[in-house]
């Protein structure tokens, strides 16, 4: 009984697929990447804190107290989003 030739080509693709992933997962990421990477994340953090509390200090009508508390918010945020992505990297 000859196969079905969709059936072919899946195997086809999942052994290509495969071999892929399998490769990608020796290559290191360069240290350039790395590091953009992780100042991504932690500029995000920040600046959506302080959008977020400059929002909320136009809606409420209270200048600088939003603004301070998100930005310290999304400092934190930042920092440990930078640790837990660090960690992952380890591993």
């Amino acid at each position: 009984m000859p196969k079905d030739p969709l059936k072919t080509r899946l195997e086809i693709a999942k052994n290509k697929v495969s071999k892929k992933n399998l490769f990608d997962k020796k290559s290191n990421p360069s240290p350039i990447g790395t590091a953009f990477k992780l100042s991504t994340e932690l500029v995000a953090a920040v600046a959506v804190g302080t959008i977020i509390g400059f929002i909320f200090d136009k809606t409420f009508g209270t200048k600088p107290l939003f603004i301070l508390i998100f930005f310290f918010v999304g400092v934190v945020a930042g920092i440990t989003n930078v640790i837990r992505s660090a960690k992952n990297m380890q591993k």
